[in-house]
């Protein structure tokens, strides 16, 4: 298990399978996770999920197959947590799914609840931070915005899964997306085949 620490925000958009298959890898991964939903995150998951998220009290053995005592869910409007400050370090955040209006609000620098705000730390610190969009088509406003947070330093990972690994199933396919974004967090992963790997 690596010995940082990650932080990942869930919002309203849809995919909410994304969220679900990163979270079973990540827990693996790293030593402490920093979960973060936004007020829709959980309505969407029980649309597209079949069950929402155990928050009060935090369980996380529906959703992810068992309970991980690693994952911290943190409350969207207490900023006095560790990911609202520039002095914590961590190894990065990944927000998946990114709503548009998240992404909106990110680039234009407004932090109106802890999601957005320790997205702008990461900004600010130069630390890792990677945002999954889901949505199609994009309109203009939507291509400048992730354009702006592009040239700020933050990773773009459209939710496109990849199909020349000949996936079976949609969680084949959603776990392409999860094997972009361990990679680009510098974690090994076996979920998908290198191109041309030869393996």
């Amino acid at each position: 298990m690596n010995s940082g620490n990650l932080v990942v925000g869930i919002t309203g958009a849809s995919g909410s399978i994304y969220a679900q298959r990163f979270l079973r890898e990540a827990v693996l991964r790293y030593k402490r996770i920093f979960l973060i939903l936004s007020d829709q995150a959980n309505q969407v998951a029980h649309q597209e999920l079949g069950y929402t998220i155990p928050t009060e009290p935090f369980d996380t053995t529906q959703w992810l197959g068992q309970h991980y005592s690693n994952i911290e869910l943190l409350n969207s409007k207490n900023y006095f947590t560790p990911p609202a400050s520039g002095s914590f370090m961590h190894d990065g955040m990944v927000i998946l799914p990114c709503s548009m209006g998240t992404v909106g609000r990110i680039a234009n620098g407004i932090s109106n609840d802890l999601l957005t705000r320790s997205a702008d730390v990461c900004l600010k610190e130069n630390r890792k931070l990677i945002l999954v969009p889901r949505e199609m088509p994009f309109n203009v406003i939507h291509l400048r915005n992730l354009t702006s947070l592009a040239e700020a330093g933050a990773t773009i990972i459209p939710a496109s899964p990849a199909w020349y690994g000949q996936p079976k199933c949609l969680e084949d396919l959603a776990d392409t997306v999860v094997a972009r974004i361990l990679t680009l967090l510098g974690q090994e992963q076996t979920l998908f085949k290198e191109w041309m790997s030869g393996d």
